[in-house]
C-alpha cells in the first residue's frame, strides 16, 4: 500500500544493531528444533533493547529489566531438556506494561514516582498466566503516566519515572499511548510480543501509530486483578506485535476467566442499596428498554468462551464476509483516509462484501460524549484505592487517589515539570459509586456503545465486523503543550466494552497508519479471522529505521 516518503535525515544502519525478535511461529519452531534456547532468546532480547533503548536511536521504552530474566530461562531450558514444555508459548519473552502486577524483583507504578518502592507483593492474574504458560517477563515497558489519565495536558508516552518514549519510526514523533512502551518495544523488534492495557484507545492507538497489532479484547476476557485501574467498566488488557499471529498466539495465554474479576462473570458490583436505577432520559422512550443496572459484555453462552485463536489464522478469512464501513470516522487526515480506501479495496478484492457507509444511531446525538470522562473519574477514585489496599505493602503511605495527589505536589519538580494533575484534582472531587447519577451515566454510556450503537449497526445491516482508520500519521512530541492527535476510533467499542483489532494498513511520510476491525461482545475469533486475511493479502509491514527527525515538503 501507499508509502509516500518524505526526506529524511539518515536512519540508524540495521545492520550494525542486533537483529531484531523472530516471529512467535519462527521462535517456536527454533526452539523446538534445539536451534536456540529461551537463554539465548532472553540474551538476543537483551542486546536488542541494550542497543537501542537507552543509547542509539534511544527509544526509551522499557522502565525496568527483570534481573531474574536469565535465571528464569535457564530454569525453561532446563524444563525443556527434560520434555516438559508448559505451553506452546514455553521460552518465549515478553514485555509488559508498568501497570501490570507482578510479585517479583521488579517495581509497579504505572510511571508514577509516588509508587516506586511500593512493590506489588503478590502477581497480577496477567503476570501469573505468563509465568504459568513458560514465558519470560523480560521487564516492564514505559507508559504514559497512570495510563494517561492525570492530565489534560499530557504528553502520550511521558511518565515521571520513564521519561519520554518516542516513535521507532521517526524519534521526534509520538509513540501515542498510553501503552506507548509496549507499541514501540513491538514496533522496534525486542521482543516477538508485549502485553498493554487499554481503556479508551490505549492499545490501539499506540499500535496502530507504532506500525504493529494490537488487539483490545472485550471487558471480561482477560482478567484485571492485580493491574492498576483506570475503569472497572471499560479496562482491559491485550497483546502487540508485529503479526496478528503472534497477537493470536499471546491472547490465547491472556484469555481466561477469573472468579476474582467481576467482569468475567458478568455481574456488576453492587455499590451502596444496589436498587435499580432509572434512567429518565430514556425511560421517557417508550420503545426502549433499559437494563435497572449496568452491565459487562455477556458472551451467548452466558459465560467466557474457550477459543484457540490461532485457529481463526485463516488467509481466506475475508471471503463472503459483510464488512461495513464506518464513514463518520474519516475526514479528520487526508493520508489516513487514502490507506484506509486502499484497504477498503484489497478487502474487496480479498472477497469480502463491503456495505458503505454504515451509520452508528447514537452518533446522531453525541451529547453522550459528556459523559465518558465523569465515568472514568468515578471509577479511577475508586479503583486505585482498592487496588493500593490489595497489593501495595501494609502501610504503604500511599493509599488513595488524594495521596498520590499530594505525592505529586510534594514533588513537583519531578512528576508536574511538564504537565499537571487536573483530571486527578477532578476525580478527587467524584462521590462514591453509590450515587445514582453515577450509574445511570453509566447506563447512558453502555447504550450509546451497545443497544444504539454497535451492536445496532451491525445487527441492522447483518455485519461481521465494522471497520474504521485507526490513526493519521504521528504528530510530534510535545511536552509543552501536550498530546495533538487527530482522529480516533475507539471510544464507541470502550463505552460498550467491546473488542478491537488494528493492522498496519500503510504508510504516509514514513509513518505507519492502521486499520480497525470492531464488533459485538467476544467477537475476537471473527476479528481476528478478518484482520490475519487483511494482513496477508496486503503485507505491507515494513520495519523501522529509527531515523532521528524528518524534513517534510512544504505545501504546494
Amino acid at each position: 500500500m501507499g508509502s509516500d516518503r518524505a526526506q529524511f535525515q539518515e536512519a540508524t544502519p540495521a545492520a550494525s544493531l542486533p537483529a531484531p525478535s523472530p516471529s512467535v511461529t519462527e521462535l517456536q519452531e527454533a526452539l523446538a528444533n534445539g536451534e536456540t534456547t529461551v537463554r539465548e532468546l532472553v540474551e538476543a532480547a537483551m542486546a536488542r533493547i541494550d542497543a537501542l533503548d537507552q543509547q542509539g536511536a534511544t527509544v526509551n521504552a522499557v522502565i525496568e529489566i527483570n534481573p531474574d530474566a536469565l535465571t528464569i530461562a535457564d530454569e525453561l531450558d532446563a524444563e525443556l531438556a527434560s520434555g516438559t514444555m508448559r505451553s506452546p508459548m514455553h521460552g518465549i519473552p515478553v514485555l509488559i506494561k508498568d501497570n501490570i502486577g507482578t510479585g517479583d524483583q521488579m517495581e509497579t507504578t504505572a510511571g508514577s514516582l509516588a509508587l516506586v518502592g511500593l512493590k506489588a507483593h503478590t502477581d497480577s492474574a496477567v503476570a501469573r498466566q505468563l509465568r504459568e504458560a513458560g514465558m519470560v517477563i523480560l521487564g516492564k515497558t514505559n507508559l504514559s503516566e497512570w495510563a494517561n489519565i492525570r492530565s489534560f495536558y499530557a504528553s502520550s508516552g511521558w511518565s515521571g519515572r520513564g521519561g519520554q518514549t518516542v516513535n521507532p519510526y521517526l524519534l521526534d514523533r509520538n509513540a501515542s499511548g498510553s501503552s506507548s512502551g509496549s507499541g514501540a518495544a513491538a514496533a522496534a523488534g525486542y521482543v516477538a510480543v508485549t502485553v498493554g492495557t487499554e481503556t479508551n484507545g490505549s492499545i490501539v492507538s499506540p499500535a496502530g501509530n507504532c506500525g504493529v497489532v494490537g488487539i483490545k479484547p472485550t471487558v471480561g476476557l482477560v482478567s484485571r486483578v492485580g493491574v492498576i485501574p483506570i475503569s472497572h467498566s471499560q479496562d482491559t488488557i491485550g497483546p502487540m506485535a508485529t503479526s496478528v499471529a503472534s497477537a493470536a498466539a499471546l491472547l490465547n495465554v491472556l484469555a481466561a476467566p477469573d472468579p476474582a474479576d467481576a467482569a468475567s462473570n458478568g455481574e456488576w458490583p453492587v455499590f451502596g442499596s444496589g436498587e435499580a436505577t432509572p434512567v429518565a432520559s430514556l425511560a421517557a422512550t417508550p420503545e426502549v428498554t433499559i437494563q435497572p443496572i449496568p452491565s459487562y459484555p455477556q458472551h451467548p453462552s452466558g459465560g467466557i468462551p474457550e477459543v484457540d485463536y490461532t485457529a481463526a489464522l485463516d488467509p481466506t478469512g475475508l471471503q463472503g464476509a459483510r464488512i461495513g464501513v464506518l464513514r463518520g470516522s474519516t475526514g479528520f487526515s487526508p493520508d489516513a483516509d487514502a490507506v484506509f480506501e486502499e484497504a477498503i479495496a484489497a478487502m474487496r478484492e480479498a472477497g469480502a462484501e463491503i456495505v458503505d457507509p454504515v451509520e452508528i444511531p447514537s452518533e446522531a446525538d453525541p451529547a453522550w460524549g459528556n459523559d465518558t470522562l465523569p465515568v472514568l473519574e468515578w471509577e479511577l477514585k475508586a479503583g486505585l484505592a482498592d487496588y493500593f489496599a490489595g497489593f501495595l505493602p501494609e502501610g504503604a503511605p500511599i493509599a488513595s487517589l488524594a495521596d498520590v495527589i499530594a505525592f505529586n505536589d510534594e514533588h513537583a519538580d519531578e512528576e508536574l515539570q511538564y504537565f499537571d494533575q487536573g483530571i486527578f484534582v477532578s476525580a478527587e472531587s467524584r462521590t462514591g459509586l453509590d450515587d445514582p447519577e453515577y450509574q445511570a451515566t453509566v447506563l447512558r454510556l453502555q447504550y450509546a456503545g451497545r443497544d444504539n450503537g454497535l451492536d445496532a449497526a451491525l445487527e441492522s445491516n447483518a455485519l461481521d465486523a465494522l471497520i474504521a482508520p485507526t490513526n493519521a500519521p504521528a504528530t510530534k512530541i510535545d511536552l509543552v503543550n501536550g498530546d495533538f492527535f487527530i482522529g480516533g476510533t475507539s471510544t464507541l467499542a470502550a463505552i460498550a466494552g467491546y473488542p478491537l483489532v488494528t493492522v498496519p494498513a500503510g504508510y504516509r511520510h514514513g509513518l505507519p497508519i492502521g486499520v480497525t476491525f470492531m464488533g459485538g461482545a467476544f467477537s475476537e475469533e471473527t476479528l481476528i479471522r478478518l484482520a490475519y486475511a487483511f494482513e496477508q493479502q496486503v503485507q505491507v509491514w515494513t520495519a523501522p529505521s529509527f531515523v532521528p527527525g524528518s524534513v517534510i515538503p512544504p505545501e504546494e
